[in-house]
């Protein structure tokens, strides 16, 4: 992995120094803004300055949280206005601090427009009580892609790419910068986190991580958890694997995905914060594998009885 340079505090208020923001700049003008712990709805982003204006990538979950970020990008940029902002997907905890970006152009992929426009304004409380998410308006990406769009910030060429699967997600990409060897990878990498493949595929993810290992990049900025390199991917390559091969055997005995995942050895993957993705991982893949589609609703609340009937954490 390439050496970063500055590690700055960002403005948020936060509680314990431990979870406040930092932002890490992995490349010159190229930052990575880390919220820890990077559980539930607390990502990643980042930004890129050059030559008058600034690409953003991604927002977050929390009105509170994204005007830390956009402060945070203010001072580090020296007050340039940012112009333009990509979304790696629809999640709510790289989207629902769109609109406080009302000058940027927000470019996506057409199924990120697509998703955000069906979910609309979705209510998590019974899921993830007790969060602040403040004001959070609907904003979509307006500049759509299908295969993939190139950005500059001054000199510096950003490569937003769809890698034509579903893996995360149906609209997953990345933001790929050549010249640094730096990838901001959206969801398709956690680190120290486990994957979440509820609404895409693992098929589609161990396809899309082939080509995001291809690019060659040194340096990655993943959706959740620390800045890593390219071993990052064979982890999470490996975690997918474990679910396609739980799920074969689960679907074998009988077993329905709950109670494959309550028998599932997590072995080395046991480590990794919000086990009971695994749940949603295998109902997943247990619909992968009988050609059919998920009912989330019900993925959702059988994560919710692995997890002891208890509602999903997140500090967000």
């Amino acid at each position: 992995m390439s050496t970063s340079h500055d590690i700055i505090r960002a403005s948020e208020n936060t509680t314990r120094p431990d979870t406040a923001p930092q932002v890490q700049e992995v490349a010159d003008g190229v930052f990575a803004y880390i919220q820890p712990d990077g559980t539930w709805w607390i990502n990643n982003t980042g930004f890129l300055v050059g030559g008058g204006g600034v690409i953003a990538v991604d927002t977050c979950a929390t009105e509170h949280r994204t005007r830390a970020y956009a402060d945070t990008i203010a001072r580090v940029s020296g007050g340039a206005p940012v112009r333009t902002l990509v979304n790696t997907h629809h999640h709510g905890d790289h989207t629902h601090g769109n609109w406080l970006f009302p000058a940027a152009t927000i470019v996506g992929h057409e199924e990120t427009r697509t998703e955000i426009l069906r979910q609309g304004l979705t209510d998590y409380d019974a899921v993830w009580p007790g969060v602040d998410w403040g004001e959070v308006r609907v904003a979509p990406p307006f500049l759509t892609f299908r295969d993939a769009v190139t950005l500059y910030a001054g000199d510096t060429r950003a490569e937003v790419r769809h890698f034509g699967v579903a893996a995360h997600t149906t609209n997953d990409s990345v933001v790929w910068l050549p010249d640094h060897g730096v990838v901001f990878t959206g969801d398709l990498v956690f680190n120290g986190g486990t994957p979440f493949l509820l609404m895409g595929s693992p098929a589609g993810s161990l396809h899309a991580l082939e080509q995001l290992r291809a690019l060659g990049a040194p340096t990655l900025v993943p959706g959740h958890g620390p800045v890593c390199g390219p071993e990052q991917i064979d982890v999470t390559a490996g975690y997918v694997r474990f679910v396609m091969e739980t799920a074969e055997a689960g679907r074998a005995a009988g077993l329905t995905p709950l109670d494959a995942a309550r028998e599932a050895d997590l072995g080395e993957y046991a480590a990794l914060s919000d086990p009971e993705r695994l749940v949603g991982n295998l109902h997943r893949a247990y619909a992968e594998l009988d050609g059919r589609d998920v009912d989330i609703e019900i993925a959702v609340l059988d994560m919710i009885v692995y997890n002891g009937g208890r509602p999903l954490s997140c500090r967000a």
